[in-house]
């Protein structure tokens, strides 16, 4: 639920970049933090424990506009990538306002996609939230390796209603900020219609 901070007229929404273990969550926030001018972005927050790590920030895009004279502000966050971590999953999505789906292409990860999508659709629906109903779209990470699954068979099985997708390789950039740009504009869109 996006949060209005009237003292800044800034609109403040939450993305979270959801996947499993080692798809390229971190990797696609550090690429965005690096890319992203120093004006228009704070600190990047790592918290880490002993077994996990979240990362966030948030960023002022200068190139979206204002909404009923209010800027709009992005929070960027990761979810630890391991399912025993379900707790900090579950409390990271709270108030989210559009998720990414980060989805490893190597053929050997698709056990581990299934799963991992199973269990963000678990933990929003507990917080009364469905994926249908977010602003929500997938990104195919890591698509420069050579042991990659066909785009077809990723679809099929973790895209079958059809949600923007992306190609990507969040090492290089290749789709990053694509995929950034699409979850933030299905943000707006939801905000101006007033939905949520």
């Amino acid at each position: 639920m996006s949060f209005i901070n009237y003292a800044s007229r800034e609109i403040n929404c939450k993305i979270v970049y959801y996947g499993p273990g080692l798809c390229g969550k971190t990797t696609n926030l550090q690429y965005i933090y690096q890319k992203t001018a120093p004006d228009a972005k704070g600190k990047m927050i790592s918290l880490a424990t002993e077994t996990e790590r979240t990362l966030f920030f948030d960023f002022l895009p200068l190139a979206l506009g204002e909404i009923r004279g209010f800027k709009t502000r992005f929070h960027l966050y990761t979810v630890p990538g391991q399912v025993f971590y379900d707790a900090s999953r579950k409390l990271i999505l709270k108030g989210v306002d559009g998720v990414v789906f980060v989805a490893d292409s190597q053929e050997e990860r698709l056990d581990a996609n299934i799963e991992s999508l199973e269990n963000l659709k678990d933990n929003l629906e507990e917080q009364g939230y469905e994926l249908d109903k977010l602003p929500y779209v997938i990104q195919y990470n890591k698509r420069d390796l050579p042991n990659v699954s066909s785009m077809q068979e990723l679809n099929s099985l973790l895209n079958p209603t059809d949600e923007l997708q992306f190609e990507a390789c969040a090492t290089t950039g290749q789709g990053v900020f694509e995929t950034l740009k699409a979850v933030a504009k299905l943000i707006l869109i939801d905000l101006k219609k007033g939905s949520r």
